[in-house]
């Protein structure tokens, strides 16, 4: 099993940047495929971006498509999410979530495809 923590959110304007992390305090991260999910209130959870478990193969939302990058760092443990160019739509809790399956694609993308999830870190874009 794996637990996940995140950090970095917080309060950026439009145009902005930041870079989250998402921590394994148990567990072997490297060992699992990840991504990334968003949710506002009263909405579903909005698939960001995700890494299969071999880390071959890279996958990002359609509305971040371009402006972010999701990348493993296996000495720290972690994964990490930066995004620039942000928007006040982008605003929402933001959550890492791992599962022990090499993932295709499409099931990357669905939250019935993982075990383990994170509590999320809140990122709010001001107009």
């Amino acid at each position: 099993q794996v637990q996940l923590v995140e950090s970095g959110g917080g309060l950026v304007e439009t145009g902005g940047s930041l870079r989250l992390s998402c921590a394994a305090s148990e567990g072997t991260l490297s060992s699992y495929s990840v991504a990334w999910f968003r949710q506002t209130p009263g909405k579903v959870r909005e698939f960001v971006a995700g890494i299969s478990r071999d880390g071959d193969n890279i996958y990002y939302g359609d509305r971040v498509h371009g402006r972010s990058n999701f990348a493993r760092d296996n000495a720290k443990n972690a994964v990490y999410l930066e995004m620039d160019n942000l928007r006040p739509e982008d605003t929402a809790v933001y959550a890492c979530a791992a599962s022990i399956f090499q993932l295709t694609s499409a099931r990357m993308k669905e939250t019935r495809s993982y075990k383990y999830w994170g509590q999320g870190t809140q990122v709010t874009v001001s107009s």
